[in-house]
């Protein structure tokens, strides 16, 4: 018993795949023939949504996106069915310019069927449904997701269906995206009878022969020269109609292509005039930016001639500055003396002073200096002058004069400062051999 349920189950399982092998090639047959068709139909007609070759590709294309799609799982267990345009709209979404977000936002366009069924009709129009169906390919992962084993979208045959595809680029679509048949809910069925086609072995064509054959042989008693007459008419009558049908159908196209000629023809003397008056203007802004270029370069050199003048004057400047300040530091070290220099006019000035003074000095000063030398000569006076620091003299000649000092040396050339230290003491040395001798 176990071997013959293994048994049945392989048979099943063989079953399954020859038929899921069968489909997928039907399937891809029929594209191919339906895509065949169309490329014929659109040599004499315009292709929309009326063209039954069209309704029948769609179809076609419907069920080749719909074989084995997964449905989507709900939340207690049950599986919903899905649209091919979820898929479509997570696998494209890469697609550069993709007509994905229009397709969404269209008000009219509701239901996903709907949506999936204007998402082909819009890519026919751009010539781009082969690219899509790449692109889709291309991201495995997403496929894996979406379909499950033994789908045309996960065999070898997808490629084949993107490259036969690639023929309907050549065709021209005219649809209408608002209308209501895109909003229906009933599922495509294809239309297998225009690609049907007996083939028949050569024995049973020669028997088919033979059989006619017999039949004209025997029917040819009854033949008569009217039913031949009547026969002949209506062949005649059935291929004149099949030619005027022609004619109508090459009349019809030729219009079209006149109209579309003319419709050309206004557009290139449209463009032609746009063009002319374009060109004066391209020719004007090139000149222009000839002269802004020029006036920006001799502006340049300009500049940069002045920015070198600046700079030479700077450095006359500060060259003047430096020697400016030289000359003046000069001239002030010039005009105020050294101290020792000071000291020694001083002494000079005083020993004149007395010379031109000797006689008023007895009569005036004598009492005033003499009482100056007793307090001069005070032993705290001098304990105080000798117990003074060496550096703390009147002046020290580690350190030169600061321009504040020099304000109060100048202080001390007027007669009246001019009463130092030495200069008492030689007047009082100057002013003793005088007391001497009145003594």
């Amino acid at each position: 018993m176990a071997s013959r349920s293994l048994g049945l189950h392989v048979a099943r399982k063989q079953d399954a795949a020859r038929s899921g092998a069968v489909e997928r090639r039907n399937l891809l047959t029929v594209c191919r023939f339906s895509v065949k068709t169309l490329i014929d139909r659109s040599c004499l007609d315009t292709i929309d949504d009326s063209s039954p070759e069209f309704t029948n590709f769609v179809s076609i294309l419907e069920q080749i996106l719909s074989h084995r799609l997964k449905g989507q799982t709900t939340w207690f267990g049950y599986e919903t069915h899905r649209s091919f345009w979820d898929y479509v709209k997570a696998a494209c979404s890469k697609v550069s310019h993709s007509c994905i977000h229009s397709i969404e936002s269209m008000e009219n366009v509701r239901s996903s069927r709907a949506k999936g069924r204007a998402w082909i009709r819009l890519v026919l129009m751009e010539k781009r449904l082969s690219e899509y169906i790449s692109s889709a390919l291309r991201d495995f992962k997403t496929t894996r997701r979406w379909y499950e084993d033994g789908a045309i979208m996960l065999g070898e045959e997808a490629g084949l269906l993107a490259d036969t595809l690639i023929g309907l680029n050549t065709v021209d679509f005219s649809f209408c995206l608002k209308g209501e048949g895109l909003n229906g809910s009933c599922p495509a069925v294809i239309d297998y009878t225009p690609y049907l086609k007996s083939i028949q072995r050569e024995n049973s064509i020669s028997s088919d022969e033979e059989e006619l054959r017999t039949l004209g042989s025997s029917g040819s008693e009854k033949n008569t020269p009217e039913k031949m007459a009547a026969s002949t008419a209506e062949a005649i009558l059935t291929e004149q109609s099949s030619w005027v049908c022609r004619c109508k159908r090459l009349e019809q196209k030729y219009r079209m292509a006149l109209e579309q000629k003319c419709y050309l023809e206004e557009m290139v003397h449209l463009r032609e005039a746009q063009l002319s008056q374009v060109i004066p203007q391209n020719k004007a802004l090139q000149q222009r930016l000839t002269d802004t270029h020029l006036s920006h370069t001799l502006e340049k050199e300009q500049l940069e001639y002045i920015v070198l003048e600046l700079q030479d004057q700077l450095t006359v400047l500060k060259n003047h500055d430096l020697r400016s300040r030289q000359e003046l530091t000069a001239h002030l070290t010039n005009q105020w003396p050294s101290p020792g220099a000071m000291d020694t006019n001083a002494v000079a000035l005083d020993t004149m002073l007395y010379r031109n003074r000797v006689g008023q000095w007895e009569e005036k000063n004598f009492q005033s200096l003499e009482q100056l030398s007793q307090s001069s000569l005070e032993p705290s006076h001098t304990l105080n002058l000798d117990t003074r620091p060496a550096s703390s003299h009147w002046h020290h000649h580690g350190k030169e004069d600061t321009p504040s000092l020099i304000g109060l040396c100048g202080s001390l050339q007027s007669v009246a400062s001019n009463k130092s230290l030495a200069s008492l003491k030689s007047s009082e040395c100057l002013a003793s051999p005088t007391t001497d001798d009145q003594s």
